[in-house]
């Protein structure tokens, strides 16, 4: 299941994990965002225990958005060691988001 990152669990969840973590920077009112949600969830389920997947809303989390540099969402961020390694703009396939993890 995916994570809902924020900015109090942000730095502990996503830069300390050992694990490459996928965040999905997102709002609620944000067409592409709910297009990309089913694929974003499942591979959830599917990288378990290989990457941390989850989200992360901007309107709520303005901070973090701002230390990205997230201008347009969806955004996705692949975190590996505390950095910023792969990065993704707009509506991505399943796919593509699953290969941006794998690489990292």
């Amino acid at each position: 299941m995916e994570k809902k990152f924020t900015t109090a669990n942000f730095d502990t969840e996503v830069l300390s994990s050992p694990l490459p973590v996928l965040v999905d920077f997102y709002a609620d009112w944000c067409g592409p965002c709910k297009m990309m949600a089913p694929a974003i969830e499942q591979l959830a389920g599917e990288l378990e225990g290989k990457a941390v997947v989850g989200k992360l809303n901007v309107d709520e989390n303005e901070d973090i958005a701002v230390r990205y540099q997230v201008m347009s969402i969806p955004t996705l961020i692949v975190f590996k060691d505390g950095q910023a390694v792969q990065k993704a703009v707009g509506l991505q396939s399943k796919e593509d988001v699953r290969k941006m993890v794998e690489q990292a």
